[in-house]
This record gives structure tokens, sequence and C-alpha cells, in this order.
């Protein structure tokens, strides 16, 4: 996706967001820590980005990357904008009806009326010959 004349490239990227540069045939992985590094355009290079928090708000983060020709000059610039979304299992762990976050009930299961822990229905049949 980089365009024609570049040869290295740097990335810039908002306070919540982490990113990686990974390149083929290396084993280590360079986190990008700040705005300023290069790393030479190389084919199968890839950039990981990924979020440890939900977002406040859509499109609260981005990552730009910044391509450079040969003299290192600026050739144009790539972004995209990040919404992260916070995702959890959450259950009825002492079946009262109640889903509840932070249920003290989640980490064992008892048999019975009494009993508390998440009961999973599993689909195993199968829907398509």
């Amino acid at each position: 996706a980089a365009p024609v004349g570049a040869v290295s490239f740097g990335v810039k990227h908002t306070e919540g967001v982490s990113v990686d540069v990974v390149s083929r045939g290396r084993e280590e992985v360079e986190p990008v820590l700040g705005s300023g590094m290069r790393w030479p355009l190389e084919e199968g290079t890839v950039l990981r980005f990924s979020m440890s928090q939900a977002s406040s708000e859509v499109n609260d983060n981005k990552v730009t990357v910044s391509f450079y020709g040969e003299e290192g000059k600026p050739i144009t610039q790539a972004g995209v904008f990040l919404t992260g979304v916070g995702m959890s299992l959450d259950v009825d762990a002492d079946r009262d009806g109640v889903v509840e976050r932070n249920s003290p009930n989640k980490a064992s299961w008892t048999w019975g009326p009494e009993g508390h822990g998440a009961i999973l229905l599993v689909s195993c049949d199968r829907e398509t010959p």
C-alpha cells in the first residue's frame, strides 16, 4: 500500500494504542515508542497495533504512517482511526435472574437448586450437511 518512490516509513500513534513493527526474517518485534524513528520499507514488514482498554468515544485513537522518499523527503501520510470495544462474558452466576459483572460465584460451580455458577448450553447439532 506504499506510494511509488517510498523507501522508508515512520509511525505516530495516540497514547491509547500500542504499535509494533514486525519485519520478515526477524524474530524480535520493535515497539513504536515515539515519533521520529524510521524503518526501511521492505516486503513482508507488518505494522501490528492494538488497544488494551475500551475507548471513551468513537474514533478517539489514531495511527498515522508517514512515507519518505530517497532523500528523506515526506511523500504522503496514511492514517486509521481506532475505537476500542470492551467485551466480557458475564453470567447470572448465582442464578437469581440478574447478570452481575463481578459476581464472586463466577469462579466456582455447585450443582442443585441452591447451587451457583454458569450453566452453558451448547448447540452441537449439525446445522448444514
